[in-house]
């Protein structure tokens, strides 16, 4: 007890320069967690940019690659047609399966394959998903986002991207062949137009009833491919490893359809961490400075105390706990003034309503900032009491 006494005695002889440096390791803490917010938030926006509009996992068939034969083989090859396409078949209970597992919000199947719209002289490449009418916002949110028409996705109804209605002259109402990559056309009515505001998604994709898309591509009882909806991106990886366990087909997680974002956000957390490290540096030198100039100041002090038989361990624990308590009270102020600063930033937006920064105030590293304070300013305390304790006594007080 007596040791924080004489601890808190020090601090207190020199309010300013104890509230100067308070104030400097709290802006230390408070570069931290911007950064952190700032990283984690940016991390977050990205993520459900890239996976609010597409599936975290696709379940496809496998591929069949035939085998190599050798001249000691005594069977012969029957040839497998090119036009026939892979498929799964067993669809319905695959489903059922798939949305049983913990994690898994929705699945759904879909027929995908390529074709065009044609309007008169006007052309346009597109990639047309044959889904269940009631399933077709369950990747992305078509329904939510149509801006002409409705989301009737009845027999014979199409619906298509704005921009790809752009490019066609295409309004609500009106008749487009459509015309597969299996040489199959059927004429087709827009009933909706949506903008996702995803160029890739408001161009080239086009949606179709399922039932109205297995005559156009040779699928008249399985699906192409299973489209899987997460409660938590994040999980694709194992849910999409444990899908290919159990069922055999080929799966696919978001992360690794787009390595792209995941190096990015990988580079982002690297240059964030060594912003954190910079300024954990900058606190250590901080406490470490203020507390061995007042090592030099109280040399007579500390001369006196060590004539009347104090410890060394005494007096480097002194200061031990003047790192302490620094490293703890400006880590706090500076944690509150950080999520009072991040609280400020979220809430300035902008015209469409979003964030001007993609700050997020909730994953500022609190307790960790906090913590790595105070065990930084500890360490840096720990260079001005040893000096402290080596102080010789005789010459301390003769000075």
């Amino acid at each position: 007890m007596f040791r924080w006494q004489v601890a808190w005695r020090y601090l207190t002889s020199n309010v300013l320069q104890t509230a100067l440096l308070i104030a400097g390791v709290a802006l230390g803490v408070v570069a931290f967690v911007f950064i952190t917010a700032l990283i984690n938030g940016l991390a977050v926006t990205l993520t459900e940019q890239t996976t609010g509009s597409i599936a975290h996992v696709t379940v496809e068939p496998d591929l069949q690659i035939a085998a190599v034969l050798t001249a000691q083989d005594d069977y012969a090859a029957t040839p497998v047609s090119t036009a026939q396409r892979r498929q799964i078949r067993d669809w319905q209970s695959l489903v059922r399966m798939i949305e049983q597992m913990p994690g898994v919000v929705a699945a759904r199947p879909e027929i995908s394959g390529n074709g065009f719209l044609v309007r008169g002289e006007a052309v346009a490449p597109v990639v047309v998903l044959g889904i269940e009418p009631e399933k077709l916002s369950v990747v992305a949110p078509i329904a939510r986002n149509v801006v002409r028409g409705n989301a009737d996705l009845s027999a014979g109804s199409l619906l298509i991207g704005s921009n790809l209605a752009h490019d066609l002259g295409l309004n609500i109402g009106q008749p487009v062949i459509l015309r597969t990559d299996r040489d199959r056309e059927r004429l087709v009515t827009v009933r909706g137009i949506f903008e996702i505001g995803i160029a890739s998604v408001d161009e080239r994709i086009a949606y179709l009833n399922l039932r109205s898309a297995r005559p156009l591509f040779d699928l008249p009882e399985g699906v192409s491919q299973l489209s899987v909806k997460l409660s938590d991106p994040n999980q694709a990886p194992l849910i999409a490893e444990a899908l290919e366990a159990q069922t055999s087909l080929r799966t696919r997680s978001w992360q690794e359809e787009n390595r792209n974002l995941q190096d990015a956000l990988s580079a982002q957390s690297s240059t964030g961490s060594l912003i954190q490290l910079f300024a954990m540096i900058s606190i250590v030198i901080v406490v470490a400075s203020a507390l061995l100039l007042s090592t030099y100041r109280r040399r007579s002090e500390i001369g006196i105390m060590r004539s009347f038989g104090i410890s060394r361990r005494f007096v480097a624990s002194v200061f031990i706990l003047q790192g302490l308590l620094v490293g703890l009270v400006g880590g706090m102020i500076g944690a509150l003034a950080g999520y009072g600063l991040c609280l400020w930033l979220f809430s300035i937006k902008q015209a469409n309503g979003s964030p001007i920064l993609p700050i997020a105030p909730e994953q500022g590293g609190y307790l960790l900032v906090i913590s790595l304070t105070a065990l930084g300013a500890v360490l840096a305390a720990a260079l001005p009491a040893r000096a402290a304790a080596n102080v010789d006594p005789l010459e301390a007080i003769q000075q």
